[in-house]
């Protein structure tokens, strides 16, 4: 995630810049057509691009506005999981007798967030961290999640024998769960927390689930495919035919100018339909970087920095110092 004041206009320029030079070749192409090889049946009716791009306006905005909801979702489940952590961090310390018992629950707490990001972070066929620009961007952050491995990561807090049937487990965070809860069971049997102290334990649980499930469901069922396809086409419809829209418009401005511009002015064409077409496509790129908020853009949920707050806060909870060290905020952007 950005937490930087913004993006450059070069950084921006940089990530769209084959949206740019695509809308400077639809919109060269027309009016060499035109000018040249003297094509003026080439024209179309200004008001038909006029009605497609009104069409096309509605649709990217509807796809803008679901793909930013997916992503406020998905900040607003690491919050939720953020305030959870906090409770559990208070219950392991106030309703155990042992030290080492609620520390036992604090460290395999922050296993299954660990778990829970690197499984998140695993790519998926249609995400779009993978495309070239977003590839190339990455060189202006890191994502922690492909630069350790899962075992290395889970070494800090858990044995390793339960390390190694975590990491045979199919869904490791539902076995980090299901183990945490069997551990809250024995304290139970074993008369180191009441009754009502073991609900109360059981239902933090419960609650890591639910915020498990809300992720899983944004991780594995994509924005709608129709959509996405219908999204695309409109746009780029609309920028193939808007330079052959505005080709007489421009055409009839002759009759109002003098000196070097008259005659000239169908070169206008150009600049104008790459700067609006430019616009359009660049939208469609932010909503289509925006509906993966765990894919590893820049623009991802910072899963990594809210794991080591929870991390520092639950161990500051029991006189302990976390020497987990802090994600670098690269050109501002921390995940």
């Amino acid at each position: 995630m950005h937490l930087g004041k913004s993006y450059t206009l070069s950084e921006f320029t940089f990530w769209s810049r084959r949206q740019l030079y695509a809308s400077l070749a639809c919109g060269s192409l027309p009016v060499v057509l035109y000018q040249f090889f003297g094509l003026k049946w080439l024209s179309i009716p200004v008001s038909v691009v006029v009605l497609l791009g009104t069409a096309t306006s509605f649709i990217v905005g509807f796809r803008n506005v679901q793909t930013y909801s997916r992503a406020l979702e998905a900040q607003q489940i690491w919050t939720e999981i953020l305030n959870g952590s906090r409770c559990l961090g208070v219950m392991s310390r106030d309703f155990l007798a042992g030290q080492a018992a609620g520390r036992e629950l604090l460290l395999r707490h922050c296993a299954w967030l660990t778990a829970l990001r690197y499984q998140l972070r695993t790519p998926r066929i249609w995400e779009n961290a993978g495309k070239v620009s977003n590839l190339e961007y990455r060189k202006y952050y890191r994502v922690p999640e492909w630069e350790t491995p899962l075992e290395q990561a889970l070494a800090r807090y858990l044995p390793q024998a339960e390390i190694d049937s975590v990491l045979h487990a199919e869904i490791k965070t539902t076995r980090l769960l299901g183990t945490q809860s069997a551990r809250i069971k024995w304290l139970l049997d074993a008369g180191e927390i009441s009754n009502a102290f073991y609900l109360e334990l059981a239902g933090s649980i419960r609650g890591f689930f639910a915020q498990q499930g809300r992720a899983e469901r944004i991780k594995d069922y994509p924005y709608p495919r129709q959509y996405a396809v219908i999204n695309k086409l409109f746009v780029r419809t609309f920028c193939l035919l808007l330079p052959f829209g505005i080709l007489t418009e421009f055409e009839k401005l002759n009759a109002s100018v003098s000196g070097v511009m008259h005659g000239n002015m169908i070169w206008l064409v150009i600049p104008f339909s790459t700067m609006i077409s430019w616009m359009y496509l660049a939208l469609e790129q932010v909503g289509e970087s925006t509906e993966n908020p765990f894919e590893g853009n820049a623009n991802d949920v910072p899963m990594a920095q809210i794991c080591r707050k929870i991390e520092h806060e639950l161990m500051d909870m029991h006189g302990e110092k976390s020497d987990v060290p802090a994600p670098t905020a690269e050109h501002g952007i921390v995940l």
